[in-house]
């Protein structure tokens, strides 16, 4: 057992850019351990996740702002303040600010996450 005090002190915060489109900032709250990572998630308005999927699943809550998540195929749906979302194994999707609003979540990875392509404004704008 291990009791996390806010956040995984010997690791800073780090700028994402690789796999996000727009600002994006993770703040570690817990290390991967046994196949689990925990972050806080700070988004921009307008900013965004490419496209990935998880082998085990994710879950994300939302402590603060609004933004969307979407699984592939579907409409994108609001997420707001207080919002917990499940993402299933292999679930391709993607989450990120509102247009209007930052969004900080805590995601819960569990498993190996593989990242595709930038979500397109087009994808973005489907709502």
């Amino acid at each position: 057992m291990k009791v996390f005090r806010a956040r995984e002190e010997a690791l800073p915060s780090e700028e994402r850019g690789a796999t996000f489109t727009g600002k994006v900032w993770a703040d570690p709250v817990m290390a991967a351990t046994d196949g689990v990572g925990i972050n806080n998630v700070f988004f921009s308005p307008g900013a965004r996740t490419f496209w990935h999927q998880h082998e085990v699943g994710q879950v994300l809550n939302v402590v603060a702002g609004k933004g969307w998540v979407c699984k592939e195929g579907e409409t994108p749906r609001e997420i707001r303040t207080g919002d917990v979302v499940w993402i299933g194994p292999g679930e391709r999707h993607w989450h990120g600010a509102a247009e209007g609003s930052y969004m900080i979540h805590m995601a819960t990875s569990i498993g190996q996450t593989t990242w595709a392509e930038e979500v397109s404004q087009a994808d973005y704008n489907k709502r």
